[in-house]
């Protein structure tokens, strides 16, 4: 049969008709077969419609090539069609037909048509068998239909259908994919009681499923028994363990199933090689993760842009930039090409050491290559710029963002209301936080920070605090952020009773204040002169369980040190002492103007005292100097004093004390 230049389906399907005095099925049967062969399914709907037009029978293996090759080109609709011309012209149809169509509704998870294949199915006398419940078994767990996909397995048996491997590892998928551990687990031993033979296939199921979910115990258990069986585990097994592994930061254990891998002759991929090396660079083992690199190479099997992008953000956040240029020229010399993730890594890198003028060489070189930056790039370059102080060329690049039609988000205006706030422009940050609410980007709580936060450096706290009732009515909870930075704004303004109130409100709001809420306060009070004040604060602190540190204490004994209480200032030392609490001050100006310069050298020096471990200490002869200074008799300071210089002689430190009363 030979096709004329131009032939229509119609004049093929007429040429057909008009050759033979009765129609051989036989010739329209490879007619529909060879457009479908040649991937040209239209053709053969039509070709088909004009067949059952001229009555003539169509047999089903035609039927069911023209209604799978419909399926799989994406055309369901008119799969469905060429399905009701089938029935309509009482066409031949058997169980493929009924699984292909029942196929092609399960993949949109149009559960109703299914139901109604199955009905006009039966009508015919053709039933579902294993195949049709297993596709219909994974489209009810990919609908998150658990329990269906569930009843649809028990009815399987109930109909006398053996459900196979096929079946069980449907399931296994959908209860893995839906979370469901515990019915994984026991269909899992209800395949072992049923005789299914176990294979590689299953068991990589359970352990992949238990990798994702981060079951590190579960995995193992599944990989031993799959051993102890005798199944030997395949490239898939390990990449589950290993990626695990790798992700959790357990290289050790990466490493050793890395080595287990080769045992078995298994060659690792790229992108299990890929997996150990971003593994070592978020653990900061670059030493490491290069020499991955170098036995991957080794081994035959070159690093892609992902691996080369992996090794770059690692070299980037341990500040090793002329080593990550280095791997850049690398990547290049491979002929890998740089994406945008490469440019948008390094420039991070580059910003982040404040180089950033590094970075926009990086992105107009990124430009030249006719490489996209997206939201995330210009991110990075608008926060180098403002951490530089530079809102000028921050404000340029906010430009050029959307002349290229890139519009901000959420973390574009927190940076740049962030930056004005840090300057003290608050009302400029307003104009972006106003533009923000107007384009339906809602602020979240690090957004109002920055907006309270600018207030409390331009000395306007109480503004700050107002601002605060606007963020509550716009229903934005604050946090232990945004209360600590209003107190600190109003003890830096001295108004030391309006930052205690707001201990009162954290309460209310449910806010737990922190060690540095209360350290803020007590030295607020202390510096006052306040020290029964600053006293209830303390211990207050203490009540709410919450361990004073080195600044609390230090804080407490200045107070006492200023009102001339030197006993509680000792005692309040020797308490520190006892909970291990340490510190260092390099220099302390004490009551009476007294000054302890102890030389730099000394941060390198520890001595002890009688029963506590050798530690740093050195901030501690400072406060207790400032006490010997205040002292208000002389036997204290002698007494004291002895105890002092004691520990000093005990500890054999060159130190050097120089103290002016």
């Amino acid at each position: 049969m030979s096709r004329r230049r131009g032939a229509c389906r119609r004049e093929i399907v007429s040429s057909l008709l008009a050759s033979s005095p009765t129609p051989q099925p036989q010739v329209f049967d490879l007619l529909i077969r060879t457009y479908t062969q040649s991937c040209k399914p239209r053709e053969a709907f039509e070709a088909f419609r004009l067949i059952l037009d001229h009555g003539v029978p169509v047999p089903a293996a035609a039927s069911n090539a023209l209604l799978a090759a419909l399926s799989r080109a994406g055309w369901p609709h008119l799969a469905a069609d060429a399905y009701r011309l089938v029935l309509s012209s009482n066409s031949e149809v058997n169980t493929y037909t009924l699984n292909i169509m029942v196929h092609n509704y399960c993949k949109t998870l149009e559960f109703d048509k299914v139901g109604a294949v199955i009905s006009d199915m039966e009508k015919r006398c053709v039933f579902p068998d294993v195949v049709t419940h297993n596709v219909m078994v994974d489209a009810r767990f990919r609908a998150g239909d658990a329990e269906a996909a569930m009843a649809l397995v028990d009815s399987m048996v109930n109909k006398g259908l053996k459900p196979g491997i096929v079946t069980y590892i449907s399931v296994l998928k959908g209860l893995c994919r839906n979370g469901m551990w515990d019915k994984a687990r026991e269909v899992f031993r209800e395949m072992d009681e049923f005789g299914v033979v176990l294979d590689v296939r299953s068991f990589n199921i359970l352990i992949g499923g238990f990798c994702r979910a981060g079951e590190i115990e579960a995995a193992m258990k599944f990989y031993k028994e799959m051993r102890r069986r005798g199944i030997t585990p395949d490239v898939v097994s390990f990449s589950c363990l290993i990626g695990l592994f790798a992700r959790r930061g357990k290289m050790d254990y990466a490493a050793a199933y890395l080595r287990e891998m080769r045992c078995f002759g298994l060659v690792p991929d790229g992108v299990i090689y890929t997996m150990v090396i971003g593994g070592f660079c978020r653990a900061g083992s670059m030493t490491d993760a290069l020499r991955v690199r170098d036995e991957m190479v080794g081994c035959g099997c070159l690093p892609d842009v992902v691996t080369y992008n992996t090794l770059l953000n690692g070299l980037c956040k341990e500040r090793r930039l002329l080593d990550a240029e280095e791997l850049l020229n690398e990547m290049r010399e491979r002929e890998v090409e740089p994406d945008l993730c490469t440019f948008t890594t390094l420039i991070h890198g580059y910003c982040k050491e404040g180089k950033v003028e590094k970075a926009l060489q990086l992105f107009d070189t990124m430009l030249h290559q006719r490489l996209r930056p997206d939201i995330v790039t210009y991110n990075t370059l608008i926060d180098g710029m403002c951490r530089q102080g530079d809102l000028g060329k921050a404000n340029d690049l906010w430009d050029d963002m959307h002349s290229h039609e890139i519009f901000p988000n959420h973390v574009t205006y927190s940076i740049l209301i962030d930056s004005h706030c840090e300057k003290g422009q608050v009302e400029d940050a307003f104009g972006f936080l106003d533009e923000m609410i107007s384009k339906g980007i809602l602020p979240n709580i690090m957004t109002y920070n920055s907006i309270i936060k600018g207030y409390c450096r331009s000395g306007n706290t109480s503004k700050g605090q107002k601002f605060l009732q606007r963020m509550m009515h716009e229903k934005v909870s604050p946090d232990l952020i945004t209360y600590n930075t209003l107190i600190h704004g109003y003890i830096k303004e001295d108004k030391i009773h309006d930052a205690f109130k707001l201990l009162n409100v954290m309460e209310k709001e449910k806010v737990q204040p922190d060690v540095v809420t209360y350290n803020m306060l007590i030295n607020g009070f202390s510096v006052q002169g306040n020290v029964q004040q600053a006293g209830w604060v303390f211990e207050k602190m203490r009540e709410r369980g919450i361990k004073p540190d080195r600044y609390t204490y230090m804080s407490m004994m200045n107070g006492h040190v200023t009102a001339g209480n030197s006993k509680e200032a000792f005692q309040l030392h020797d308490e520190m002492l006892q909970r291990g609490t340490i510190g260092q001050i390099r220099k302390k100006k004490c009551r009476h103007g007294a000054i302890v310069n102890i030389q730099d050298s000394v941060e390198t020096y520890t001595f002890g005292f009688e029963g506590s471990p050798r530690k740093e200490r050195v901030f501690h002869i400072s406060v207790l100097l400032g006490v010997l200074s205040s002292v208000k008799t002389q036997e204290y300071a002698v007494r004291d004093g002895a105890f002092v210089f004691r520990a000093l002689e005990k500890s054999s430190t060159p130190l050097n004390f120089q103290v002016l009363f």
